[in-house]
């Protein structure tokens, strides 16, 4: 509908009839509304029809011969239909579906247009109608509701509902916290702004929508708002607050909603509201110029019933297109007020946006062709379950004050970035990854929570995630054009194996990149030809040999971290498909986390790893470490290390905090927790001071003091807090900052320029670089050999014990873990090779293949099964 012809056309046709003498304003007010609501009654009648099939009346859509015509055109013979008070068809009952709050609100205005005047009995009349009023308070809507109910005529309310829930001003203005003012001061404050030149009018209306416009008070809407909050209130307004009474706006719902027929024009409104609402935010700045205007959001938000079916067809799919239109600033404030709501309703909004996701998804067939990016629907409803991701984030358990200090010296740059430049080829964020644009407005990382409001799994849309092609998202969150939605970018909707996938294109692109640089040097400058990362170690000196080519390629030239990584054992004939890498990075891992070597302490009690402060190892060594644990996630290999998560959590960023030592060193934590929770004296019971002693690899004590002097300072019951926080800053962080931060800078080396932190919480970094123990078996595999054999096979291996299990699982795929997302990820070929024979039974552990000779006996099969798992160590070739 093409408002600013309709509405201008409805400006001039007042400059034309109006009476020479002053009319009462409350009349002239009144006149105006409904003369309007005639005009776009012929309007619609011109445009959409009364949706009677047999219909004879020749101005409407639905008869037959109507000549279709544009929306111009349309507007022009609505106002001349008006001037001739010409027929007006009754909606046919096929027609009050979307469109029966808008005929409903204006169905009664006909006799009033008819005449040129309005006296005042007939201003009385349509007080009684309640059809002045044109936004709502609390007390009013109670006022309607036991009106109607005296009545048991509930229209009235419906028709109210139907004209301040379709329009935008009107909604904005209702519902506000301040008392708002006398009739008179608004009658006033009308009289001066319909003063105000008829050209200033016009723009204001060519600006705003038809239901905006709705409301005859429309052209002062901003002056209202404005003195409805006072004036100086608006700036008063904190960064989480809002003008809104969001209590009485549930009140109101809960007395409203139980009413089917008044729901109904709560569902009819938002349809007309939503398409100018997002009008108003993508082409007229409508927030910036009026702050206020967030108030309709957090009115429609609070509506309980938005997920149910009625809603998920129109309404809401268009409520969302018009929420994720608004800016950022917007976006941030609804994050902020939303911060405060109580996980409940968090989880309700959650979803409300959730089932529309379902829905659509579901609905629809969505692959390659069609893909679920281009669904208008989906995208908007993520967009606006994002504002609430951040809200759950904000309201959650924070922790944004112990963050690591950056490195101090910048992670090297490859040397081949000038030919990059040269051939158009100029890395993007060289400075690391993106950072989501509402997260740095809001001041806010993932990482900062400690606990949501709402588990984040609750978040994840698996229906999504089971029709995303992640190669096409992938590459539209590459190449970041505003044509294209790519999830990525609201990585909290994706499961871990979708994210990991995203990981592994951004990997094996940026191999691919780096070979093709490595290619083009060769031809330009003579350098000889290394497209991998080649290692070339010894069985029996393999961290020698592995970490002194590390060390070597990371000097000379880091980017080379970031090819393709191609291990060759010297003395075997194993080509590196994936396999042998697999098998380096195991042995590695067995011999870097020995405990005679001493970087690593082992904690007998919680089987995990921590950094030994008294190492004697240099930082060297524990940088080399750090680019191993990369270069594992950067080839797609699972290690098998045991760090509690405080180690993740500071590969974020993050520092340690009494809180982490609950894993970390849960002795410790108990001890400092019944300290901080003792009732008696600290000071005379306990007799502990600002000293601490602690215990190195060797078994010597070591004394530390945590304030200066600090074996003079008793701990008391006023300073045990500070005590516990310094103990815990002590442990995690002190006493291995040094080779934290080398290990660190190993890992970032090759992750730089990874997304690994933008689409991971530390949580999800752990299950990416260590997989997880299972006690399941596999659910798929292909079968290539009589079923005979494969029965006898499945018995022998289900008698296995769980380590056995574990052995096989090893011997098959090089790795006793399972990948992101389980064994049922992990697809394993069992093949035929040859008859009976007293040959052990073989695999290729790049692809996942297990060759299984046609034993004679069960009892033959597990006796060459085992031996063949249990002295799995070296490659050859058949």
């Amino acid at each position: 509908m093409t408002c600013a012809v309709v509405l201008i056309l409805v400006c001039c046709s007042f400059r034309e009839h109006e009476e020479p003498e002053i009319e009462n304003p409350e009349a002239s007010r009144m006149k105006r509304a409904a003369a309007k609501h005639l005009i776009e009654r012929y309007y619609h009648q011109l445009t959409e029809g009364c949706g009677n099939e047999s219909c004879s009346n020749s101005w409407c859509a639905s008869s037959v011969g109507f000549s279709r015509m544009d929306n111009n055109e349309a507007a022009v013979k609505a106002l001349e239909l008006y001037k001739v008070n010409a027929k007006l068809c009754d909606p046919h009952p096929s027609k009050k579906g979307t469109a029966s709050a808008y005929q409903e609100s204006s169905a009664h205005s006909n006799s009033a247009c008819s005449n040129k005047k309005m006296n005042h009995k007939d201003i009385h009349s349509v007080r009684d109608n309640f059809k002045d009023v044109n936004y709502l308070t609390e007390e009013k809507v109670y006022e309607i509701l036991d009106t109607c109910g005296e009545k048991e005529d509930y229209s009235p309310l419906i028709r109210v509902i139907g004209r301040v829930f379709s329009s935008a001003e009107g909604l904005v203005q209702s519902f506000r916290r301040s008392k708002p003012h006398t009739k008179e001061e608004l009658k006033s404050l009308q009289g001066k702004d319909e003063d105000k030149d008829e050209d200033e009018k016009e723009a204001a209306a060519s600006s705003t929508t038809a239901m905006e416009e709705d409301s005859p008070t429309s052209s002062s809407s901003s002056r209202l708002g404005e003195c409805l909050l006072g004036e100086n209130d608006i700036q008063k307004l904190a960064p989480d607050e809002v003008s809104v009474d969001i209590e009485a706006v549930r009140r109101v719902y809960e007395r409203l909603l139980s009413n089917d027929k008044i729901e109904a024009a709560f569902l009819n409104a938002l349809v007309y509201l939503s398409p100018n609402v997002e009008c108003d935010l993508t082409y007229h700045n409508v927030y910036s110029r009026d702050p206020n205007y967030l108030n309709l959001f957090v009115i429609v938000m609070e509506n309980s019933n938005l997920h149910s079916p009625e809603y998920l067809e129109i309404a809401l799919p268009q409520f969302c297109k018009a929420m994720s239109k608004l800016p950022l600033a917007a976006q941030a404030k609804l994050a902020r007020l939303w911060s405060h709501y109580s996980a409940e309703q968090i989880r309700r909004m959650v979803e409300t946006f959730q089932q529309l996701i379902t829905y659509k998804v579901i609905s629809n067939e969505f692959n390659s062709r069609n893909l679920v990016n281009d669904d208008d629907a989906v995208v908007a409803a993520t967009k606006c379950l994002k504002i609430v991701y951040y809200a759950n984030v904000l309201g959650g358990d924070l922790d944004m004050e112990h963050n690591e200090e950056e490195d101090e010296e910048p992670i090297p740059e490859s040397s081949d970035l000038t030919l990059q430049e040269l051939l158009g080829e100029e890395r993007r964020n060289k400075k690391g990854p993106r950072v989501d644009p509402l997260e740095t407005e809001l001041g806010i990382r993932t990482s900062d929570c400690r606990r949501p409001l709402v588990p984040f799994e609750e978040f994840v849309n698996e229906p999504l995630n089971e029709v995303l092609e992640m190669d096409k998202d992938y590459t539209f969150f590459k190449v970041e054009t505003e044509n294209k939605f790519s999830f990525m970018t609201c990585p909290f909707i994706l499961n871990a194996v979708t994210k990991n996938l995203g990981l592994y294109y951004d990997n094996r692109i940026r191999m691919y990149s780096e070979r093709r640089i490595t290619v083009l040097y060769s031809l330009v400058q003579g350098q000889q030809l290394n497209p991998y990362l080649r290692l070339k170690v010894r069985r029996d000196h393999i961290i020698d040999d592995a970490l002194v080519r590390l060390e070597m390629i990371a000097m000379e030239n880091p980017a080379d971290l970031k090819k393709q990584l191609y291990v060759e054992f010297e003395g075997e004939q194993g080509v590196d498909e994936g396999g042998v890498s697999k098998e380096f990075f195991q042995l590695v891992v067995e011999e870097i986390f020995n405990p005679d070597i001493g970087m690593f302490t082992y904690d007998e009690h919680t089987k995990l790893f921590w950094f030994n402060p008294s190492s004697f190892e240099n930082e060297g060594q524990y940088t080399l470490i750090g680019i191993v644990l990369g270069l594992a996630i950067y080839n797609n290999c699972i290690l098998d290390v045991h760090f509690p998560m405080v180690v993740y959590r500071k590969l974020m960023g993050k520092k340690g905090t009494f809180r982490d030592l609950a894993d970390a060193n849960p002795v410790l934590y108990q001890s400092l927790k019944e300290l901080l929770e003792y009732e008696g004296s600290v000071e005379e019971d306990m007799m502990i001071t600002f000293q601490i002693s602690h215990t190195d690899l060797f078994g010597n004590a070591l004394m530390y003091d945590l304030r200066e002097n600090g074996d003079k300072i008793p701990v008391t019951n006023e300073n045990r807090k500070e005590f516990v926080a310094q103990y815990s800053e002590y442990i995690l962080n002190k006493s291995v900052e040094k080779q934290f931060k080398a290990f660190r800078r190993g890992f970032h080396m090759v992750t730089n320029e990874s997304p690994l932190k933008y689409l991971f919480r530390p949580e999800e970094i752990e299950l990416l670089i260590c997989g997880s123990r299972v006690r399941v078996f596999f659910n798929g595999c292909l079968y290539m050999l009589g079923s005979d054999v494969i029965q006898e096979f499945w018995e022998t291996l289900h008698s296995f014990g769980e380590e056995q299990k574990r052995l096989f699982l090893q011997f098959t795929t090089g790795t006793d873990r399972a990948p992101v997302g389980g064994l049922g990820k992990l697809k394993m070929i069992i093949a035929k090779n040859g008859p009976d024979t007293d040959r052990l039974p073989t695999s290729h552990t790049c692809f996942n293949v297990l060759l299984l000779p046609e034993y004679s006996s069960k009892e033959k099969l597990r006796e060459r099964l085992l031996k063949a798992i249990t002295y799995a160590k070296g490659f050859g070739m058949l």
